[in-house]
């Protein structure tokens, strides 16, 4: 019996070796080592997680290098508008500006398209976000797990970029000195801007960290909705731009001190009328080549329905490019348009202002202020794409270390020692051959007693 016991011990070490052997582990099932078997399986699990956190990894990469390459092309276009204005802002340019201004249109309309098939426009803001990647290896999903890739404030379109109605033609409408610099602390600037179809208000107000550069930002943001740009000028006074009549009026202390006067698009042909809502159905007329139109204001009209009116009857009798918009002032309304026109008062009228015509080189001294803001808003973005590019192949680089090291610690759990066990086999297999001759011996024993009763 006791034969028997050692051979089904020695039988089951031998089998245990060989499944061992066999299988290259050392723990084949839960009873071989229940404790070790736990942490084996929590460093596989965080294998597994790592390896595909590394494709992840990878994955962002490849979007953030198709995002960087779109920046890149943007750079390129940018350096070439600031040539195209460059060139349009000397006076002694002989050459066509609107020839200039259009392959500068041109270059807008394509950063426009580029920055939508990036994700980063405004009509395309796929990537315009907090970007997550998960990597793992952190202590748990929410902590030390992700890279986050922060483009929210990304658009890189002309909107973002603050090159909306900007062009290398025409003059930029300037605010005095008391505009340049940054809106201080406690003093918000309000601007109102009338145009065509209305007034609109915006407000400024300072923000922690604020530069001149993230308020411009700020401001074209709102100023997009009515085809304005604002930009600074060659002397770092705020100018507004646009192919549109508007006027612009500022209030607030904000900008520091100075006159904060209303100013209309220099860039347009424009006169000043006046009407009195006092007077009679007075009558002006508009002369733009052959055609003369004849606006009669109703009497008692108030401001909003006179610049109704006016618009309406320019339109109606065949002037469509010369339109009226409110100057900030009641009853005071400015004639805009880009063509040649005279506005005259008829009896009754209050006021027709002089006729301005709209020339020189202003507008492309804008633009260059406009591209020069846009290069550095770019070169913010490309920094977070940057940054995230590099965040990303450190993070793999620890990831395909801890894969690394995490593997070779379950190795060391789980993974049979072959040399050992080559000589536990060897071990077995000799300890069962002798279990078994020992049993025989162990059989023959009684028969030898028999052998003596025999005798006897």
């Amino acid at each position: 019996m006791i034969a028997a016991v050692n051979l089904n011990n020695n039988n089951n070490f031998q089998t245990n070796t060989i499944e061992q052997l066999t299988s290259g582990y050392r723990i084949n099932n839960s009873g071989d080592d229940a404790a070790g078997l736990a942490v084996a399986n929590g460093y596989a699990a965080s294998v597994a997680e790592l390896t595909q956190g590394v494709l992840n990894g990878n994955q962002g990469v490849n979007t953030l290098q198709i995002i960087d390459g779109g920046l890149s092309n943007i750079s390129t276009m940018l350096n070439r508008m600031q040539t195209l204005a460059t060139e349009s802002a000397t006076s002694t340019f002989t050459g066509n500006r609107a020839t200039l201004n259009q392959e500068y249109q041109t270059l807008i309309g394509e950063i426009n398209r580029e920055a939508g098939n990036i994700g980063l426009s405004s009509t395309n803001s796929k990537n315009a976000t907090n970007l997550s990647v998960y990597i793992g290896g952190g202590p748990t999903a929410t902590i030390g797990g992700q890279v986050q890739v922060d483009l929210a404030n990304g658009i890189v379109d002309a909107t973002g970029l603050g090159l909306t109605n900007t062009s290398v033609t025409g003059t930029p409408v300037t605010i005095g000195a008391a505009a340049a610099g940054v809106v201080q602390a406690g003093t918000p600037e309000t601007f109102t801007i009338n145009t065509a179809a209305g007034t609109q208000t915006f407000t400024i107000t300072n923000q922690t960290g604020d530069t001149v550069t993230s308020q411009l930002a700020r401001l074209n943001q709102d100023l997009s909705s009515v085809g304005i740009t604002a930009s600074l000028d060659a002397t770092g006074k705020l100018a507004f731009s646009s192919t549109a009549a508007f006027t612009v009026s500022i209030t607030g202390a904000g900008l520091g001190a100075g006159t904060e006067a209303g100013v209309t698009n220099s860039a347009l042909n424009n006169q000043q009328l006046i009407y009195n809502n006092a007077d009679t159905a007075a009558p002006f007329t508009v002369t733009e080549g052959s055609i003369t139109a004849t606006l009669s204001i109703a009497t008692g009209s108030t401001d909003t329905q006179a610049l109704q009116q006016i618009n309406t009857q320019l339109a109606a009798q065949g002037i469509s490019d010369v339109v009226a918009v409110a100057t900030g002032t009641g009853g005071t309304y400015d004639l805009q348009g880009t063509g040649t026109f005279l506005a005259a008062k008829g009896a009754g009228a209050s006021t027709v202002g002089a006729y301005t015509p709209g020339t020189g080189s202003g507008g492309a001294e804008a633009a260059i202020n406009a591209v020069t803001n846009a290069v550095q808003l770019l070169g913010q973005v490309q920094g977070y794409v940057g940054a995230g590019e590099n965040d990303l192949n450190y993070a793999i680089g620890l990831a395909n270390s801890q894969i690394t090291n995490f593997s070779a610690t379950e190795s060391s759990i789980r993974d049979a020692d072959v040399a050992t066990e080559a000589a536990n086999l060897t071990k077995a297999q000799v300890l069962e051959q002798a279990s078994v001759a020992a049993m025989a011996q162990a059989n023959a024993a009684p028969q030898a007693i028999l052998s003596l009763l025999k005798s006897a």
